[in-house]
């Protein structure tokens, strides 16, 4: 929705308001770091420079420009002028501002679930809070599309220019869908400097390029309008080219020039010096100085133009450059070294006499008649959201009847799960929405596409859809239930970070479901991680997985990823050997998700085919209720040796036979040998924690697969790398000898590799008779 214009005596409260906004965020982080006692010692932070250069575009945006649908995700360092701005409009305690950093107290970057005031995105993770808006505007649609939903407005993304270099922005970017979401709008705050230094040469014309061939509408708000007016006085233009072709480093330099030094350095050695000269010479030192510094984006209506302008334009997505000073108006502005840089305690104190702030009350409010305090009332109730009280999410049954036989793989159970949670269970089948990274028909999604179609925003003619060859329908409309993302990993786990959290965004729940192949799980790791910690809930499924995808090479070969299922938080791992085993963790999965207090899981699947007669599934109700259990809480006791057993081997996943197998050969020997089959490690090792005090949960598990009367000496097998069960010893404090794969694969049979890595049948009998007393 366009806004009207603001007036002149507008315009100068929003002014008194950025003020205000700018002496709140750099009192923040001075509080924290000048004031506040830190018994370790430890530097607390915070960043002045890059809140003081984005307080204008801020200020424009909330106190103008925002409605309550809108959602911002704001940059991670310009935290503290967010929640200066929710300070002023009533919706952050006072007490929090003297908290950043501080443990229960504001958090060093905006966060969903962390912060006083939640904010709409968590961020910190550079870039990637920015792409979010991306997956969250495409979640918006697929569950407006499907069920009763408000309709939502703009999803912006406040961003630096150095978060442009990361890769995870450029694959959001190319997307084939990301041009046609109009609801997006980018405003990058173009400050010219990074970390640890100013940005080389001038990258605005090559980015703007770059974001115009992926669809982008784009503005650029480079000039205030002090400026825009010497440029039209006589000889203005060579002021213009001067400026515009000056490279950022010159620039930033001219930042730090007294009005002396600016007389000499501007007009610079070509063509134009001369009209440069006159014009400088028309100005006095304070009016020289505030040119130099006039820069778009901390003129407040040329902001609100630009914003007016994005919202003009509804077909596509829109971005924003803002050229911005970064530490505007402190006493580091412009320096290469600011990123860090605190004010001292005087500095602090003479910033306030400027922007009009008393040091003696820093957290002072504006008066109650105030125009200023007016606007904040005003803009406080534009910009509250009606709650949205989460609908429950469906109920998911414990068993769907199938009777699991002959050889399979867990990644072709997983495939015809679908079909039978479709059957068994329609109205949970509804709220599933699976996801692929151009993978879907190699991870076995094929059967359920095609019943439920493939999203898309708008209907796409399927061209094969009279070829009698095509085994999978690729129907496309607004309706279907499957998104399926080019060859980006990252862009899987963030759509499905956002998928999972539209419970709490929408009041409506989904169970996503994303699929990948397991050796890319590390690639989106971190990425995935952010969702998780942001409060979506979903579910990954990793495959093929390990050295058991044998024909592909080590390139294509999982090692890590089991251990990496153990230490992500709020996420349970499995690896289930059976497709029984799998179709009872996965309904326990989605029965997590879409709730307060919900969880993600991870399920590292293969094609290699077992025998799933072996699983031994008890006919019996009873007993077969209690291995459901026993499957759910981590793992269950395939085979029992009569008497003590003289070693117990632990198998995880597609080892299942190959622990069996040497089970017989150690009878043959005589020696007794229990075999457990562990569906979760990640299970066991919360439970071992539980147990000593260190987690909640329950720790019965662990008498169940190693009770204290049947102790022996250990031997674990998985196709991952052994330190992933090394922590099972401690359960009985018993011998231990962990099996796996250490190091990088390679193409061969699977015996071969199996073999060569040393988690073969002979191998584990070997390991179980060197444990012998």
């Amino acid at each position: 929705m366009t806004t009207a214009a603001p007036t002149r005596s507008q315009l100068d409260v929003l002014e008194a308001v950025e003020s205000r906004v700018l002496w709140l965020a750099t009192s923040i982080i001075h509080h924290a770091n000048r004031v506040r006692r830190t018994p370790s010692g430890v530097k607390v932070g915070g960043h002045q420079s890059s809140s003081a250069s984005m307080a204008s575009i801020m200020t424009a945006l909330w106190f103008h420009h925002l409605r309550a649908p809108d959602r911002v995700s704001v940059k991670p360092h310009a935290s503290p002028v967010l929640h200066a701005i929710e300070y002023l409009l009533g919706q952050l305690d006072g007490r929090y501002l003297t908290t950043l950093r501080e443990f229960g107290g504001l958090q060093s970057y905006p966060s969903r679930l962390k912060d006083p005031v939640p904010a709409d995105f968590s961020t910190g993770s550079v870039g990637i809070g920015a792409t979010a808006t991306i997956w969250s505007a495409l979640a918006h649609r697929y569950v407006a599309g499907h069920f009763d939903v408000p309709q939502g407005g703009r999803q912006i993304a406040l961003l630096g220019d150095a978060e442009l270099d990361e890769g995870a922005i450029w694959e959001a970017l190319v997307d084939p869908v990301v041009p046609r979401l109009g609801e997006l709008l980018w405003i990058v705050d173009l400050n010219r400097q990074s970390l640890d230094r100013v940005v080389p040469d001038i990258a605005h014309g090559r980015i703007a390029g770059m974001f115009e061939a992926a669809g982008w509408h784009t503005i650029t708000v480079k000039y205030g309008r002090r400026l825009e007016g010497l440029f039209e006085r006589r000889g203005g233009g060579a002021l213009r080219a001067r400026i515009d072709e000056m490279g950022n480093e010159e620039y930033q330099r001219l930042l730090r020039s007294p009005a002396a030094e600016l007389r000499e350095r501007l007009p610079g050695a070509g063509r134009g010096r001369r009209d440069v000269e006159r014009i400088v010479g028309e100005l006095d030192d304070e009016e020289l100085t505030a040119a130099v510094r006039d820069l778009g984006g901390h003129d407040l209506q040329r902001l609100l133009d630009a914003y007016a302008e994005a919202d003009a334009v509804s077909d596509r997505p829109s971005v924003i450059f803002a050229y911005t000073i970064k530490a505007w108006r402190l006493p580091t502005q412009g320096h290469p070294a600011n990123h860090s840089a605190l004010l001292s305690g005087t500095q602090w104190e003479q910033l306030a006499g400027e922007l009009g702030a008393d040091a003696e009350d820093p957290w002072a409010e504006f008066g109650e008649h105030s125009p200023e305090a007016e606007l904040c009332r005003e803009v406080a109730a534009r910009l509250e959201r009606e709650p949205r009280p989460p609908a429950a999410p469906p109920a998911v049954p414990v068993d769907l009847g199938r009777a699991h036989s002959g050889r399979a793989s867990t990644q072709q159970a997983f495939g015809r799960f679908f079909v039978d949670l479709a059957n068994g269970a329609p109205e949970a089948a509804t709220r599933v929405v699976t996801v692929s990274p151009d993978v879907a028909s190699s991870t076995n999604l094929g059967g359920w596409l095609n019943k439920v179609g493939i999203w898309n925003v708008g209907e796409r003619i399927d061209w094969f859809a009279d070829d009698t060859d095509t085994l999978v329908r690729w129907r496309e409309s607004e309706h279907g239930q499957h998104i399926e993302l080019g060859i980006a990993e990252v862009n899987l786990v963030c759509l499905l970070g956002e998928l999972g959290a539209t419970w709490s965004r929408d009041g409506q729940p989904l169970l996503p479901i994303g699929t990948l192949y397991d050796p890319f799980v590390t690639r989106a790791l971190e990425p995935w991680s952010y969702g998780m910690y942001a409060g979506g809930q979903s579910i990954l499924v990793g495959t093929p997985s390990g050295v058991t995808l044998a024909p592909e090479g080590g390139a294509h070969q999982s090692i890590i990823t089991p251990s990496v299922g153990i230490e992500q938080p709020r996420c349970i791992a499995w690896e289930p050997a059976f497709g029984q085993d799998l179709e009872w963790a996965l309904l326990d999965a989605l029965g997590r998700l879409g709730k307060p207090g919900g969880t993600n899981a991870y399920f590292r699947l293969s094609t290699r085919p077992l025998d799933q007669a072996l699983a031994a599934v008890p006919d019996d109700p009873a007993a077969r209720e209690q291995r459901r259990r026993a499957v759910l809480a981590g793992g269950y006791a395939l085979r029992r040796a009569e008497g003590s057993p003289a070693v117990t081997i632990a198998a995880v996943g597609v080892m299942v036979p190959e622990a069996l197998s040497a089970a017989d050969e150690l009878a043959a020997a005589d020696v007794a040998a229990d075999v457990l089959c562990l569906t979760s490690p990640d299970l066991l090792f919360r439970a071992l924690q539980a147990r000593r005090g260190l987690d909640d949960g329950e720790d019965a598990i662990l008498d169940e697969l190693l009770p204290a009367e049947r102790a022996a000496p250990l031997v674990t097998v998985l196709d991952g790398h052994p330190h992933t069960l090394s922590f099972l010893g401690a359960v009985r404090n018993v011998p231990i000898t962990c099996l796996g794969v250490d190091d990088f694969g390679q193409c061969g049979d699977v015996d071969d590799l199996y073999r060569y890595f040393g988690i073969d049948t002979d191998t584990i009998v070997g390991a179980a008779l060197d444990l012998l007393p």
